[in-house]
């Protein structure tokens, strides 16, 4: 079966190198291209991907409020984000909208097909950001790797909420009863020593945990 891509990016020389290399790669087939979210949203709906690729600064609806809109209606669809600035910022905001995927455009062709199928996997692949542009916009108490490791169910858990799952949709995804699942994300709260879902998914991906 193909993995189907929509993609998004309003220099269309940038959009047609996209999907040339893509064409040639086994098992990936574009399905909706666009030059802007908004469009790329309208063909969301009919196309039905598995996984959009998208240009973070386009005019409109970026890639940013994309990736927050897809979050409302379509929380499985993941989306990754390429840029030309390499901008610890950026990278905040993707995640915080729910981003699974963020690379810099002078990534590889190899690089890129190995982003695009770990992520289509479940996996979560942000650029790395410097604990110091974290701790500067969280206010993290420090940045030392948990004394107490994660297992197995509690990374997936912790993948989940950095695509943005509710507690229901992770349940339903794995398998396993809401309040088990509230329990787990205390537990990942707790051992990360931060207040919320999404400093916890930032600490993770700075220390790459995930």
């Amino acid at each position: 079966m193909s993995l189907r891509i929509a993609l998004a990016d309003d220099q269309a020389l940038v959009r047609e190198g996209l999907k040339a290399l893509l064409r040639d790669l086994d098992g990936i087939e574009v399905v909706a291209e666009a030059e802007g979210g908004e469009e790329l949203l309208a063909q969301i709906e009919t196309t039905s991907p598995d996984l959009v690729l998208s240009d973070i600064r386009m005019p409109g609806v970026d890639g940013i409020e994309l990736t927050r809109r897809l979050g409302e209606v379509r929380p499985d669809l993941p989306v990754i984000l390429l840029t030309t600035f390499d901008d610890a910022e950026l990278t905040l905001k993707a995640a915080e909208a729910g981003a699974r995927g963020f690379l810099l455009k002078d990534v590889s062709p190899e690089e890129l097909e190995d982003v695009i199928r770990r992520v289509a996997g479940g996996e979560t692949v942000l650029q790395p950001v410097t604990s110091r542009v974290v701790r500067a916009r969280y206010a993290y108490s420090d940045d030392r790797v948990p004394v107490e490791g994660f297992s197995p169910r509690e990374i997936e858990i912790l993948r989940l909420l950095a695509g943005g799952y509710s507690n229901r949709e992770i349940a339903n995804t794995i398998f396993l009863a809401e309040g088990t699942v509230k329990n787990y994300v205390s537990e990942i709260l707790e051992k990360l020593e931060t207040r919320d879902r999404t400093r916890a998914v930032l600490k993770a991906i700075t220390l790459r945990i995930i």
